[in-house]
């Protein structure tokens, strides 16, 4: 893939300290759109996705955190069960089990 062409990365992050978290959560809402409590999904192209990683970096302590960003392929899938913040068609191709569809 080309440094060019815009791909969907989804970051994870497990931060220590309540204000890092803090920091890192409003910057990546920034670039992205938060999906769960700690995962934004974000659309960049390979260039701008290593510097937002390597500002990241600025913001975390190595010792302490986790920050890892997964590049999402162009044809993938989900299954999405449960109350969501994400229209459906953010994600699209995806597999939405609604509350009837769970087991009770």
């Amino acid at each position: 893939m080309a440094d060019n062409q815009t791909a969907r990365y989804l970051v994870t992050y497990d931060i220590a300290n309540p204000r890092r978290l803090g920091r890192v959560f409003r910057f990546l809402k920034k670039h992205g759109v938060p999906v769960q409590y700690s995962v934004f999904l974000v659309e960049s192209n390979a260039a701008k996705m290593s510097e937002l990683m390597v500002k990241i970096a600025k913001l975390i302590h190595p010792d302490a955190d986790d920050v890892r960003a997964y590049k999402l392929p162009d044809n993938g899938w989900q299954i999405s069960m449960g109350a969501s913040i994400l229209p459906e068609d953010v994600l699209p191709g995806g597999l939405l089990i609604s509350s009837e569809h769970r087991r009770k």
